[in-house]
């Protein structure tokens, strides 16, 4: 019998990955895995490669989290992140894939909530979506 807490959690959390690289989008999946904390629900990803389909995807809704790769081309995932947050009122969280540490300016610059560092450490990656996603999916 499912208590009340579990009445309120989702099923799942819906993350889009995005990135013209499928080898970057395998990376980002195995590093979290289905379920990073004991605390989420299992994560179902949606795998994105290009840019407008990532738009298509924001307005079907119903995303959780989006971890967008800066190294995308033609259209990187920074310049994504700021459109999206400039353009939706309740966009989802935003982790960004930079290409160096150094880079960290840029995702400040592009408004995403986290920015994590290629090549891609697990947990550095973990530590960067439980951050984002915060208590929102607790029990």
């Amino acid at each position: 019998m499912r208590n009340v807490a579990d009445a309120k959690r989702p099923a799942a959390v819906r993350v889009l990955v995005y990135s013209s690289d499928a080898d970057t989008r395998s990376q980002v999946m195995t590093a979290l895995g289905r379920r990073p904390h004991p605390e989420l629900p299992p994560i179902d990803y949606i795998e994105v490669a290009t840019g407008p389909v990532v738009l298509e995807r924001m307005d079907a809704g119903g995303l959780d989290l989006l971890i967008l790769d800066g190294e995308s081309a033609p259209e990187g995932g920074l310049g994504l992140a700021k459109q999206l947050k400039d353009e939706i009122a309740e966009c989802p969280p935003i982790v960004v894939l930079t290409g160096r540490p150094d880079d960290a300016w840029l995702a400040n610059w592009s408004r995403a909530e986290a920015a994590v560092p290629h090549p891609i450490d697990p947990i550095r990656l973990t530590d960067a979506v439980l951050g984002v996603l915060g208590n929102s999916f607790a029990a």
